[in-house]
């Protein structure tokens, strides 16, 4: 079994020394540029790591699938930048910001081509369900966005529809990254299964962590400025859960109103128009989530995901140290939040 340094050092490698076709350069240097900015690599980093539970070297086969996910997932993050309009990823300017819409579109265009050019390196033997899992992920993810994208002219989401919205932007591309590694090792299907179950869970904790992290996280440990969900009325699930349980609460009077549903959409609706009005909203907002308890509610939501997660993992049969090394990745992959 190959070692989590060793990954490590093949991530670095893989990313490090990706090539892209040089010209035209108004097309491919945004590719270059995204894969440049870095990031967790949390999607191939997975692949590879279920991959490694099986075999102990990691030849083309796997490594160019692997690759893929991260390639597609760049894909998504720049139309999402142009659709949000967002100025900043990953401390940089974004594509469509360092150069246009225009290029951001038709270079997102042919990075999801290249994913699937990588894709297809998948042993022939695994390849029709290789490509029907790789295909059908990136159709989830798209109707993953489309949801994002209506939620934001409603005023309040349920949170089941906020948990399926994440299930298809977020969890799937996950889970669909442990799954392809187990079957490009030539797991069962049943081992297969259950690391999909496994890695969409997981998928559904990291995003909670994510929003968790963008109110109440360390902006130096984040890497980005906090309290931008807040100024944005972004759904995240703080906001979803906030909603909801205010209300319950309000009505029961188990607060005061000046910390219920009506406190809460009134901070929703304060100005952000200098530094000094978003710094007021934030810590509004804030200090109504800590009076309702919504930021023990979402490390409690982490918590019983990754739990969950972890059961999926323990059903696979792997043995201690592998089961190990699955745990070790699951607790990296949420443990912003401890």
């Amino acid at each position: 079994m190959v070692n989590e340094s060793q990954i490590e050092e093949v991530l670095d490698g893989l990313f490090g020394n990706m090539e892209f076709t040089a010209e035209p350069a108004g097309l491919y240097d945004p590719l270059r540029y995204m894969i440049g900015l870095g990031g967790k690599r949390v999607r191939p980093r997975l692949c590879l790591t279920v991959y490694s539970l099986f075999k102990d070297s990691f030849p083309e086969e796997i490594l160019f699938p692997a690759a893929a996910l991260e390639v597609f997932h760049s894909f998504t993050l720049i139309h999402d930048d142009i659709m949000d309009r967002a100025e900043m990823r990953r401390g940089q300017p974004t594509v469509c910001r360092q150069w246009n819409d225009n290029t951001a579109i038709l270079s997102g265009d042919v990075m999801s081509i290249e994913s699937y050019r990588m894709i297809a390196k998948a042993p022939v033997s695994v390849l029709p369900q290789v490509l029907d899992l790789f295909t059908s992920t990136a159709a989830k993810v798209c109707e993953g966005q489309q949801y994002d994208m209506d939620f934001e002219t409603m005023d309040e989401v349920p949170m089941e529809d906020y948990m399926k919205m994440i299930g298809l932007k977020t969890a799937v591309l996950i889970a669909c990254s442990a799954k392809l590694g187990a079957l490009i090792a030539g797991a069962g299907t049943r081992a297969c299964d259950y690391f999909y179950r496994f890695g969409y869970d997981l998928g559904l904790a990291f995003q909670i962590t994510d929003d968790y992290l963008d109110t109440f996280g360390d902006p130096a440990v984040f890497g980005k400025t906090i309290g931008g969900d807040i100024i944005n009325n972004k759904k995240t699930w703080l906001l979803t859960r906030a909603l909801e349980k205010s209300g319950e609460m309000e009505k029961s009077g188990v607060i005061a109103p000046e910390y219920g549903k009506t406190a809460l959409l009134e901070a929703m609706g304060m100005q952000t128009s200098t530094d000094r009005e978003k710094a007021a909203k934030i810590a509004r907002v804030k200090e109504i989530y800590g009076e309702i308890g919504v930021d023990e509610d979402a490390k409690y939501e982490i918590i019983k995901l990754h739990a969950k997660a972890m059961d999926y993992a323990g059903m696979i049969g792997l043995g201690k140290i592998r089961y190990e090394v699955v745990h070790r990745y699951a607790d990296r992959l949420i443990g912003r939040t401890k």
